[in-house]
Order: C-alpha cells, then sequence, then structure tokens
C-alpha cells in the first residue's frame, strides 16, 4: 500500500469512528425517539459526510443492539420489551451502583466540584423545559460518575447498555419532573461525605424511579404497533 492509500484509509477510518461515536451519543442521550427509522443518506446529508462512514456505523450498532435491521433499508431504533428492559435495568442497578461505590473512594474535590455543577446544570435545563439539554446533563452525570470511579472496562460495558436505553429513558424524561433529577443530588452529598452505600443506595433508587413509567411507555408503543 503506497502512502496516499495508506492516509486515506486512515481518514475513513477516523471518520467512521468520528461519525459511530455521534451517532452512538445521539442514541445514548434521547436524540432517536424508540421506532425511528434511520436512513443513511439523511444522517450522511446531517453528517455532512459521505454515506460510506455512515453505513459502517449504522452496521457497529446493530452489532451492539442499539439498532435493529428489519429489512435491508429498514434500519430502526429498538422498542425494547418489558423483559429486556427489566433485565438491563437490573444490570445497570449492579454496575452503576459498583460505580457509585468506587466514585466514592477516588472522587477528589475537582471531581465533586464538576458532579454538583452537572446536577445544577440538569436542574436549570429542567426548570426551563430545556429537555435536550437536560437528557444531555443526565447523562453526562451518569458517564461522570464511571469516569470518576477509573474503571474503563466498566465504563464501556455500561455505554453499551445506555445504547440500548437512552432512547427509552428519553421518552419517559420529561413526563418524570423533580423525580427524574432527585436521587442526583443524594448520590453527590453520599460521594462528599464518602459513604459508598447511600451512594450505591441513590443511584439504584435513581434508576428504579422510572420504572414504572417506562414500562408504561413501552406497554403504549405494543399498542400502537
Amino acid at each position: 500500500m503506497n502512502g496516499i492509500s495508506e492516509l486515506q484509509a486512515l481518514e475513513h477510518h477516523n471518520l467512521g469512528e468520528i461519525v459511530y461515536r455521534k451517532l452512538s451519543q445521539a442514541l445514548m442521550r434521547g436524540q432517536f425517539a424508540p421506532d425511528t427509522r434511520l436512513t443513511i443518506r439523511e444522517l450522511a446529508a446531517s453528517l455532512g459526510t459521505s454515506v460510506t462512514p455512515v453505513r459502517d456505523a449504522l452496521l457497529r450498532l446493530i452489532q451492539d443492539e442499539a439498532l435493529t435491521q428489519k429489512t435491508p433499508r429498514d434500519i430502526r431504533v429498538p422498542v425494547l420489551d418489558q423483559q429486556k428492559y427489566e433485565e438491563i435495568r437490573s444490570i445497570r442497578v449492579r454496575l452503576e451502583g459498583l460505580a457509585a461505590r468506587q466514585a466514592t473512594i477516588l472522587a477528589d474535590k475537582k471531581d465533586i466540584a464538576k458532579l454538583w455543577k452537572l446536577v445544577k446544570d440538569n436542574d436549570k435545563a429542567m426548570e426551563k423545559q430545556l429537555w435536550g439539554d437536560a437528557l444531555a446533563m443526565n447523562h453526562i452525570f451518569h458517564s461522570a460518575l464511571v469516569e470518576v470511579a477509573a474503571m474503563p472496562v466498566l465504563n464501556s460495558i455500561i455505554n453499551r447498555l445506555w445504547l440500548q436505553m437512552g432512547p427509552l429513558i428519553a421518552d419517559a424524561y420529561k413526563h418524570g419532573g423533580r423525580a427524574m433529577i432527585d436521587d442526583h443530588y443524594k448520590i453527590v452529598e453520599a460521594i462528599e461525605r464518602r459513604d459508598a452505600d447511600a451512594a450505591e443506595a441513590a443511584i439504584a433508587h435513581d434508576i428504579l424511579t422510572a420504572s414504572d413509567l417506562i414500562i408504561s411507555r413501552i406497554h403504549s408503543y405494543a399498542l400502537s404497533a
């Protein structure tokens, strides 16, 4: 392979990775609703790329179970059934609880200040009904806990779960009101006082609080199918 070919291959790889990350972030932050059909050409136009890196990214997301392919031309954001949702919810409780415990041990003053800022920014966005911003802050907060915990393997696993859960969380988020953020205050308070048990309990309560609302949304999608 000559130098130009190597450079083109590298550029293609980097672009494909960038597109994958952008689409992953969009899914985790609920920018695509459940059952949304995604078209390669529309995504390529919105991202300002050719269709090839978008197609490659969508194939990776299908492998991640973040998207489903009904036919070669019908790629959609899946609507989880209740059984799969409850399984992922249970795993999140355990794994994000582990991250919260480890974050309680490792967090320094700068980490805690960052977590407080995320919670307060999320709160302000909810008050102003800026749901896109609120959803982004919600995901960033959960991600920040895992980053503070310094567990990259755990981070990778949790990201895959959020790829599948993000659209449903977003679908229910604005209907949940204050209940969707109250436990975030308790999590940071527990980390600040080095209470790992309380931090783990608060993240579990945060994840479980939205369960009834999310399940009701799942049922509504099933009825409209």
